[in-house]
């Protein structure tokens, strides 16, 4: 099996408004799975998205009443129903894309789901302002961590859930044992397992993003948050792990300096110590 890259939030694969899985802008040629065309119902299909991993995102129809249709090979290592059942779980919560259909066969798996209006933030129309775009990125987010309820989530997106996951990964040659993304000195593998294995406290405990960059948000015309969108990694975990992808984000979409415009607009003063071990363990597939 070939190694990995431990990247996985920040490789931006390009594109500097893409983070988790470094999307970007597919060939003119790609090549649309047969399963995306039988998905689309008869609906004129456009890839819009590709990441390292052969998953593609596809434009299906046109107009309010499009779909999207996203698709990942089996070899990938990500089965998409674990996505449409967060989608299902958050929909009566907070505003996400409702779920037309889903499925699965040899070649891998795949998501329909209805699109939304609004624009994402990290759209040529946002990136020109950006002071309106990240204060909705706050404010959306923390509008997702007060609506989504504690106490009934089924899924997990702690430090120790994705540490073991990690552990697993490197086991079975998933991930580059050499080499780990760091903001810092570069790091072995092993170094960063051993800097990452004592997470810090839980300064407060919510349903995460799991996926928190720019382009997971969407805005209204006016401006104001309206949806988040792509929420495979949605779970349990501190506020921290999206907060310390959010605001790192913002500074590859926007540039420096609007790190405490998000931080104003959820709500809280910077905590540099969780961010710093956020944006470590994000850094990783």
């Amino acid at each position: 099996m070939p190694h990995v890259r431990a990247m996985r939030t920040g490789d931006s694969g390009g594109d500097r408004s893409t983070m988790r899985t470094g999307r970007q802008y597919p060939p003119a040629r790609a090549e649309i799975p047969p399963a995306v065309t039988a998905a689309a119902v008869g609906r004129r299909v456009r890839a819009v998205w590709q990441n390292r991993l052969g998953g593609l995102t596809c434009e299906a129809g046109t107009g309010p009443d499009r779909w999207f249709v996203k698709w990942m090979p089996a070899a990938g290592g990500t089965d998409l129903r674990g996505e449409a059942a967060r989608l299902r779980w958050a929909a009566p919560f907070t505003p996400v894309p409702r779920l037309v259909s889903q499925g699965r066969d040899e070649s891998g798996s795949w998501l329909v789901t209805a699109a939304l209006p609004g624009q994402n933030a990290a759209s040529g129309r946002w990136q020109a302002q950006p002071q309106t775009a990240v204060r909705a990125i706050g404010e959306g987010l923390r509008a997702m961590h007060e609506s989504l309820p504690v106490d009934s989530c089924p899924f997990s997106w702690s430090a120790e859930s994705r540490l073991a996951e990690l552990r697993r990964q490197l086991s079975q040659g998933r991930l580059d044992p050499a080499w780990w993304s760091s903001p810092g000195p570069p790091l072995r593998t092993s170094q960063a397992l051993d800097l990452l294995a004592g997470p810090p406290p839980i300064d407060r405990l919510v349903v995460c993003h799991g996926d928190s960059c720019a382009p997971n948000t969407l805005l209204t015309d006016d401006g104001h948050w309206s949806a988040h969108v792509d929420l495979g990694d949605l779970g349990l975990a501190d506020r921290w792990a999206d907060l310390a992808i959010a605001t790192w984000n913002v500074t590859l979409n926007y540039g420096p300096g609007w790190e405490s415009l998000l931080l104003d607009a959820y709500g809280v003063p910077l905590d540099a110590a969780r961010t710093g071990y956020y944006r470590l363990l994000g850094r990783c597939y």
